[in-house]
């Protein structure tokens, strides 16, 4: 699977771990920054990889910060972008599965890099459960 990336400062260490994890699975990633723990601001990664996903260049997308709140709002100002902080297991599967969430972000000081390499890899593997949820996507995409 394809998957952009990006992270601010404080999610840098996490974002590295996890880009290591993915290519390490034979996916492949396209790492948009930050590339250091330089200060940087949140926003310009998440617009980043909001667009990435939006135009079809990656298929999800992965942010990380210090709450993953920060990434998870200003990626949801990009058109076609339904991003969803899950910092746990239970969260993640259903904003796959009942909100086919295509961005995921993390909180770096929230999560362990091992708890976060799991929820990552339950949001890559959890299907769209389509059906009565594709009704709700569709409002949520009417309100864009």
């Amino acid at each position: 699977m394809k998957i952009a990336l990006g992270a601010d400062h404080a999610g840098f260490a996490l974002k590295d771990h996890l880009r290591r994890h993915l290519e390490a699975q034979g996916h492949a990633v396209s790492d948009l920054g930050t590339h250091s723990e330089d200060s940087t601001d949140y926003p310009d990664h998440a617009a980043a990889v909001g667009r990435a996903v939006a135009s079809g260049e990656a298929e999800r997308g992965l942010l990380v910060c210090g709450t993953g709140v920060g990434m998870a709002m200003a990626a949801n100002k990009v058109h076609g972008v339904r991003a969803a902080n899950c910092n746990n297991l239970f969260t993640v599967h259903l904003a796959r599965a009942h909100n086919d969430a295509n961005v995921l972000t993390l909180g770096a000081r929230e999560v362990a890099p091992e708890h976060a390499a799991a929820i990552l890899d339950a949001f890559l593997a959890t299907a769209f459960e389509g059906g009565r949820h594709a009704r709700r996507i569709q409002k949520i995409a009417d309100l864009e």
